[in-house]
């Protein structure tokens, strides 16, 4: 990817043109471990959420080439920055969440309680102050654009908007899910909903969860989690690729920082909550020059500024919860915050 001037080029094609994804092979985890990548021939973009190991080792890669003057910091100093959207959306600016439990090999089969606590998590995170640094990003400015200034109208944090769960568990998913796969079960859940008018999925996200065993292909060794979109007869949708955090252990979030067993499966959903909020249809909203997100800049800080800790929302309760990039902290220069 490049920039020309001020407007965000490269993978922004992506959705219009099908060569970008014949020119290159699927399974892309070259450069920075998370960001934007192309997961399978012939379906969108998908920003990742790497590991703990990777992310880690590339900041401290990172971190020695910049000491040698090779190199910038391990901790990006880029702002985010616009691209311009699809369709003119780039944010989610009245945000509506929806789980979906994908597969019979759900039934009676979730032993680290995924399931509550990832609802429990999505009902009580509107209007906190942890989320809140997503507003700060918008829609209806020039590509280029960093800071919104009041221009445009901003992205969402209301409080209550999970919207509900789709159990659709009377048959079996793929033991390994495909990106197309999971696509087309986040149109399922849509139809499901009643999301079938026009614009109803623009500030939509569908999180697509799988069952312990039977997570897609690369989980736990090269990502956590990805979000991405596709097309359907109903608009763009916008959906996560959830999987059951806790099978991969210490690699996605187990007692990291010593927050917990389960501590990353509300780490994770929260990362992609938070960037699927200021990148609805990856990678046209707000990224930095190296095709990272929000929470991408963010990810798997263990200490110091931003690192990740246990997070009270209005309603009392408390999830751990990893850090938001925001663009106006530190006078503009950008950091890794907590609550906005």
């Amino acid at each position: 990817m490049k920039r020309l001037g001020n407007v965000w080029t490269g993978l922004t094609l992506a959705f219009a043109a099908s060569a970008v994804f014949a020119a290159r092979p699927p399974m892309n985890y070259d450069g920075n471990p998370g960001g934007v990548k192309l997961l399978e021939q012939g379906q969108r973009p998908a920003v990742v959420y790497p590991t703990v190991q990777a992310q880690q080792a590339w900041r401290r890669q990172q971190a020695k080439a910049a000491k040698g003057g090779h190199g910038k910091p391990g901790s990006s100093t880029n702002n985010l920055i616009y691209g311009g959207g699809t369709g003119g959306i780039g944010v989610k600016t009245a945000p509506k969440v929806y789980m979906v439990v994908w597969g019979s090999q759900w039934n009676n089969n979730d032993p680290s309680g995924e399931i509550p606590l990832v609802q429990s998590m999505l009902s009580s995170v509107g209007g906190s102050s942890w989320f809140n640094s997503v507003t700060q990003y918008c829609q209806g400015v020039a590509s280029g654009t960093i800071f919104c200034n009041g221009a445009g109208t901003p992205a969402g944090n209301p409080p209550g908007f999970y919207q509900g769960i789709f159990y659709d568990t009377g048959s079996a998913a793929p033991s390994r899910p495909t990106q197309s796969q999971l696509a087309a079960e986040a149109v399922r859940a849509a139809v499901y909903f009643g999301n079938t008018a026009a614009g109803s999925n623009d500030s939509t996200q569908y999180v697509v969860m799988t069952s312990t065993g039977n997570s897609s292909s690369g989980f736990g060794t090269q990502y956590c989690a990805y979000h991405s979109s596709t097309s359907s007869s109903y608009g763009n949708v916008a959906y996560t690729n959830l999987p059951y955090i806790t099978d991969a252990g210490s690699s996605c979030g187990a007692n990291f920082n010593g927050l917990g067993p389960n501590a990353g499966i509300t780490i994770v959903e929260g990362h992609e909550m938070a960037e699927t909020a200021t990148d609805q249809f990856p990678s046209t909203g707000w990224l930095d020059s190296g095709g990272a997100e929000n929470g991408d800049m963010c990810a798997w800080i263990s200490s110091g500024q931003g690192a990740s800790a246990n997070v009270t929302f209005p309603d009392g309760s408390t999830f751990p919860m990893q850090s938001l990039w925001s663009n106006a902290f530190n006078s503009g220069a950008g950091g890794c915050v907590m609550s906005y």
